[in-house]
């Protein structure tokens, strides 16, 4: 079962890697893989633009805004998760947390941790995945991806993929 389950593995991770693109952009500090043709950039204007992205036709599919973030030093992941949680995902609609509050380590070109919660949208159940990515002490990026429930299971490893390839330029 486990050779099983590895070989599945493999082959997704194959898949997603055979077909990824490089993303960047003037005045972006930042580059990332897209798993998939499938994820595209789309433009966000509200006081400023602002770049998102959106996989397939709409937010429900997944979607993923980036932010940086300037902390005090000795900030943790865990810390900006229960900020975020206090001023934002609690006013959610059936918001609920997945992950405890250490959240899951998570590995890449810049190391941090990743928290998940649930909620409902336009009376769907959706999955939100958070990765907080430590640049140097006084520097996070934030990956918040939000999905629709039923295709959390398919886009888990693209969420990994895509925040395991953020670096900067």
């Amino acid at each position: 079962m486990r050779i099983i389950f590895a070989a599945l593995f493999i082959a997704i991770f194959l898949g997603v890697t055979s077909q990824s693109q490089t993303f960047t952009k003037d005045g972006l500090e930042y580059v990332l893989e897209l798993p998939t043709p499938s994820w595209r950039a789309i433009s966000r204007v509200d006081v400023h633009d602002h770049l998102e992205f959106v996989n397939g036709d709409d937010e429900f599919s997944g979607y993923l805004r980036l932010t940086k973030m300037l902390v005090d030093p000795g900030t943790t992941a865990s810390y900006l998760f229960q900020s975020d949680e206090k001023w934002n995902l609690q006013n959610l609609p059936g918001y609920m947390v997945c992950s405890d509050y250490k959240g899951e380590a998570f590995s890449g070109h810049l190391n941090g941790a990743s928290f998940s919660y649930e909620y409902i949208s336009s009376g769907r159940p959706m999955v939100g995945r958070i990765y907080y990515l430590q640049l140097d002490q006084r520097t996070f990026y934030a990956l918040r991806f939000t999905v629709v429930q039923k295709k959390l299971q398919t886009l888990r490893p693209q969420m990994d993929f895509i925040a395991g390839s953020f670096r900067l330029k």
